[in-house]
């Protein structure tokens, strides 16, 4: 189920596989992500899935090509990265950026170079709140 709360936006998986076909096409069809998607997901899946993403907002109806509807993103690919991180954070670290952020690299999924990149990011921030 898609929720768009306080300008928070969360997709269903289903509903991200078609928004990065979207956000990476710009305009598509629902033939163009059936073609675009590496596994069998039918027509009707999909154009049931854009028909949702249409009620709550997330896309926007464009013009019919032949007799196929047109659709682009309402919401950026960052607002949904944004919402979904913060969820993440509210359900499963009691709303610690910090918690997430240590389990993250506590984890086996973190590389040295994420980590450099990580201390890399996180200097730039401090030089950038001290005016440096």
């Amino acid at each position: 189920m898609t929720r768009k709360t306080n300008n928070r936006v969360e997709l269903t998986k289903c509903e991200a596989e078609v928004m990065e076909v979207v956000w990476d096409r710009q305009c598509v069809t629902v033939n163009d992500v059936v073609d675009s998607i590496d596994r069998n997901l039918a027509y009707t899946t999909v154009l049931t899935t854009m028909r949702i993403l249409e009620d709550k907002g997330i896309v926007a109806r464009g013009e019919k090509i032949g007799r196929a509807l047109t659709y682009t993103a309402k919401v950026s690919r960052d607002q949904v990265r944004a919402g979904m991180l913060r969820a993440l954070t509210d359900q499963l670290f009691g709303g610690s950026a910090r918690s997430l952020v240590l389990s993250l690299i506590q984890s086996e999924a973190v590389s040295i170079d994420d980590i450099e990149a990580v201390k890399h990011a996180a200097a730039q921030l401090d030089d950038g709140q001290r005016g440096l």
